[in-house]
């Protein structure tokens, strides 16, 4: 799949018949990509999850889990096919956006700290660095610290 210049993404809740196709996207992106598991005990949890189309066809995905007036960005990703042309920037405004419906105050998440071009993206935004958390993601060699990202809403 790759994006027309006139293609607009389009956002619609996520449901259980996506996870199959979320599943072949999610380890083209990610060295240790979430499970089936995880993406059906976030839909069972009844985190806000979202997933983004173009053309009818799962372009990318977000998932936040609200708590109190805090919303965690649990996961967001775009089809590596389609990286680098707006669509994450997109997504991350809808999901802005919807915690901001859920009346949170702030937003935070946690990003790998080689993840530069991610980093980049939250900075532009308005998301600022609140803290490292030491070894936080897996990696074929041990572990990643992860760079804590907040955001006032």
């Amino acid at each position: 799949m790759s994006a027309l210049p006139h293609s607009q993404p389009t956002f619609r809740p996520m449901s259980y018949d996506d996870l199959a196709a979320i599943c072949r996207i999610e380890p083209t992106i990610y060295s240790h990509p979430w499970t089936l598991g995880n993406f059906r005990d976030s839909l069972d949890a009844g985190h806000s999850a979202w997933v983004m189309e173009i053309a009818g066809e799962i372009a990318g995905y977000a998932l936040v889990m609200m708590v109190l007036d805090e919303a965690h960005l649990l996961n967001i990703s775009v089809a590596r096919v389609l990286q680098g042309q707006g669509l994450g920037r997109a997504l991350l405004a809808q999901m802005i956006d919807i915690s901001r419906y859920h009346r949170a105050a702030n937003m935070f998440l946690e990003v790998r700290v080689s993840n530069i071009t991610a980093i980049a993206l939250y900075e532009s935004v308005g998301f600022c660095e609140m803290g490292i958390r030491r070894n936080y993601y897996p990696t074929k060699q041990g572990r990643e610290d992860a760079v804590l990202m907040g955001l006032a809403l």
